[in-house]
């Protein structure tokens, strides 16, 4: 036991001694600067030290690991207990988000150098901006590469809207006013040079009229610029088109067609693969003039529709079919079929189903 104690002290000694047996002695060899300011210019941060051995100690070079940090240190020699330093200068231009940078020291005394580190994070107006521009269309960040105009009537005027985006690159990008698109699709981006780290604005305008469909859809633009990375930006425009009713006066609304639906929710209950069921709703016009039925759409491929009239007098009904194929979906299913008509009080209707599709 005796033994085996002395080899405990004698490794404990040996420990020690390698712990302190280093010419120089730093208060610390980690910094985080923390959140560090871009247009605040370089930031420093002084590492401190002390000759523990015993004779003088020189430091023959600190090398950075990037241009971006200047060190400095002590140039002459530091004599046994006797305090120096090794500064290191960071600049955070052009070098937005975390950093860890390291100055490497070596001494006359030791042939293992000393690693310090440098860490932080560069905050700058560049990197604020493009926050929530998280899609990319070359140096163009949006928030979503799929414009959404919401409703748009079916008038003959182009409705606008207009979605931000920012230069994430390090050049200006011009807009060199052509895109491809549909007629009823205008494109207009401001300003038409861009430079880096500032928000834009694309102008979508829409002509309802024009577009002549009902319901959810899609078209595609093709903005073109000098972006050397993707000077053709694709994006996909999407608007829900319904038609437009003027205010009507007490006695025009009496005079109006009203759709009333005798169900609208349905339940298809368990469906086999690959064929269809149906189930039949009735559309009825309890208005004083004829109905139009514009347009009967499901939200989904696995849907059709059939009609039995598309305009129904006053007082009468017509008979709509929903057809539900599951075309390989498994499980529960919730889809919905929109009914476009002329009420003006309520012209688009939906009526919700659910079916169990069986494997």
């Amino acid at each position: 036991m005796r033994k085996a104690g002395l080899i405990i002290c004698f490794f404990t000694s040996l420990t020690a001694w390698a712990q302190v047996s280093r010419p120089l002695q730093f208060k610390e060899e980690s910094f985080d600067f923390g959140n560090v300011v871009e247009k605040d210019g370089p930031v420093t941060h002084v590492f401190e030290f002390t000759n523990t051995f015993n004779k003088a100690v020189k430091i023959l070079n600190v090398k950075p690991s990037c241009n971006c940090t200047a060190p400095d240190w002590t140039r002459t020699e530091i004599q046994p207990g006797k305090t120096g330093f090794v500064k290191a200068e960071f600049d955070p231009k052009g070098r937005p988000g975390f950093f860890t940078k390291t100055l490497t020291v070596t001494t006359d005394a030791d042939t293992n150098p000393f690693i310090l580190q440098i860490k932080g994070t560069v905050d700058s107006d560049h990197q604020k901006k493009i926050a929530g521009f998280t899609k990319s269309r070359g140096n163009w960040y949006v928030k979503s590469t799929s414009l959404n105009l919401g409703k748009v009537y079916l008038k003959n005027e182009y409705v606008v809207r207009e979605f931000q985006f920012v230069n994430a690159g390090k050049k200006p990008i011009n807009y060199l006013g052509s895109y491809d698109g549909p007629s009823y699709i205008r494109v207009n981006v401001e300003p038409k040079t861009l430079a880096p780290g500032e928000l834009g604005i694309i102008r979508i305008g829409y002509n309802g009229k024009l577009r002549n469909a009902y319901g959810l859809q899609s078209d595609n633009v093709v903005i073109h610029t000098d972006d050397e990375n993707l000077p053709a930006k694709s994006f996909d425009i999407f608007a829900t088109l319904e038609d437009f009713f003027p205010e009507l006066t007490p006695q025009e609304t009496a005079k109006a067609p009203r759709l009333l639906l005798n169900q609208t929710a349905v339940d298809f209950g368990r469906v086999s693969q690959n064929q269809a069921t149906t189930r039949e709703v009735t559309v009825s016009n309890i208005g004083q003039s004829q109905l139009e039925l514009r347009s009967v759409q499901g939200n989904c491929t696995c849907i059709s529709t059939e009609v039995d009239k598309l305009v129904i007098k006053a007082g009468q009904s017509a008979i709509v079919r929903i057809s539900f194929n599951p075309q390989d979906r498994k499980g529960t299913q919730q889809k919905a079929v929109t009914i476009y008509s002329s009420d003006p009080k309520d012209p688009v209707q939906r009526i919700v189903f659910t079916a169990y599709a069986e494997d």
